[in-house]
């Protein structure tokens, strides 16, 4: 991903662009074949020489054509004929968006191996499910992973979309009106290249193309930040049901030497963060003045290379942290025991519902007893059992048959079969 970002890429891009041009004049006609044949042999650049350059015109594109031009000699006249300079930079910054995003790809299909991995792995191993944080019905530790795969899979297929949206290029001129230079040069380009010529441009390729990659490269984050979120969640230590990878030699604390703390989920975060203020970024370059400003270029510098570095390291990062994340399955049953069988409430409310009492009123039977549980250290079945209006209508064995762990998992498989079918 660096290498893509480098200057020495970013000028080859650039020099990919020239030199598909001059074919496609070449084959009009316009290049004599020598003269191509030259440039194509000659052509070449430094990183340093540009810049020298660019010292004087203060003009990045005119100071790269010069500075090829130098190497070329008499036949350069002939590179970037009829074009503008956003005709090489937006072309060649879809050549880049395009190859980082390839290996983006690759890397959420790393990431969804490894959930894939733990979800069978863990999928009959009960594991208290939360809502508000507080303890609702069991659910098991191979479903969240389950649940964060076929999010990936969403986020794989928004992956695939945007680098397709943004694999286009353009060659059409000062204000994309083809004056100096005919679309049939654009199409054979933009194909040489592996790109798609943009139906209409203006002096630019238009940003809402821009903006939805960005967008995705900030939604892949913000899931990773909810897996992550729910990794730092687990490795509490009054919850401890699975925690990160630790290292031999590794250190939690400078001043507390029995820390083992969350550090790469926190990473994790963080990054999703800044994911997202490029994203904001990226929509904000979608509105620029009549045919071109140069607003967005200064921010794409930074956001382009950015946004795709981070994103690539944070997918790495945490599929490293998913394959090697160590769990606890006799703290999650520990866990599930905590509140003495609340979990079965709704089960009870419906059975009482099923027999005939009104909903109110059952809710109303069976929230008290459970209050009582949460204020002392009372069992909530014997608590029902006990209770008069419930024992009318259901005997101690009903109630019984009611606290049965296999109920609430009892369609893992179904799920299993939805999601990776």
């Amino acid at each position: 991903m660096e290498r893509i970002w480098s200057e020495e890429n970013r000028y080859q891009k650039w020099l990919d662009v020239e030199i598909a041009v001059c074919e496609a004049w070449a084959s009009l006609g316009k290049i004599p074949k020598e003269s191509l044949e030259t440039i194509k042999s000659r052509s070449r650049f430094t990183v340093e020489r540009i810049e020298e350059i660019e010292e004087i015109t203060r003009h990045d594109v005119i100071a790269f054509v010069s500075c090829v031009a130098e190497y070329v000699g008499e036949d350069a006249r002939f590179i970037h004929m009829g074009m503008t300079s956003s005709d090489v930079l937006d072309t060649a910054l879809a050549l880049q968006l395009k190859e980082s995003g390839q290996i983006l790809i690759e890397d959420i299909r790393a990431l969804m191996e490894a959930l894939k991995k733990r979800a069978f792995e863990f999928k009959h191993t009960p594991v208290m499910g939360r809502s508000h944080g507080i303890h609702a019905e069991p659910t098991t530790f191979g479903l969240k992973f389950a649940l964060w795969y076929a999010e990936m899979e969403r986020n794989l297929k928004r992956m695939e979309d945007a680098v397709e949206m943004i694999s286009y290029g353009k060659i059409s001129g000062a204000v994309g009106t083809f004056a100096n230079i005919p679309p049939v040069v654009e199409e054979y380009a933009c194909k040489r290249l592996g790109l798609k010529p943009a139906p209409v441009s203006t002096q630019i390729i238009q940003r809402d193309r821009h903006a939805q990659f960005f967008t995705t490269i900030a939604i892949v984050g913000s899931t990773m930040e909810k897996i992550a979120t729910e990794i730092r969640h687990f490795q509490r230590t009054e919850v401890l049901e699975a925690m990160e990878p630790f290292g031999k030699g590794q250190k939690g604390s400078s001043a507390m030497p029995h820390k083992k703390n969350p550090i790469l989920s926190e990473n994790i975060t963080g990054l999703a963060r800044l994911l997202r203020g490029y994203c904001l970024t990226a929509m904000e370059n979608v509105a620029l003045w009549h045919e071109r400003d140069i607003s967005h270029s200064s921010a794409e510098r930074v956001i382009g290379p950015d946004a795709t570095i981070v994103l690539d390291f944070a997918l790495a990062r945490l599929t490293r942290v998913i394959e090697g994340l160590v769990v606890y399955p006799e703290n999650m049953q520990k866990n599930i025991e905590i509140t003495k069988g609340l979990w079965h409430s709704q089960g009870v409310l419906l059975a009482l519902v099923d027999k005939g009492v009104a909903r109110d009123t059952a809710y109303q039977w069976v929230q008290r007893n459970a209050l009582r549980v949460w204020e002392g250290n009372e069992d909530f079945k014997a608590l029902l059992i006990k209770d008069r209006d419930i024992a009318d209508v259901l005997d101690s064995e009903a109630v019984e048959s009611l606290f049965d762990l296999s109920h609430h998992l009892q369609h893992v498989d179904t799920i299993f079969e939805r999601v990776f079918s």
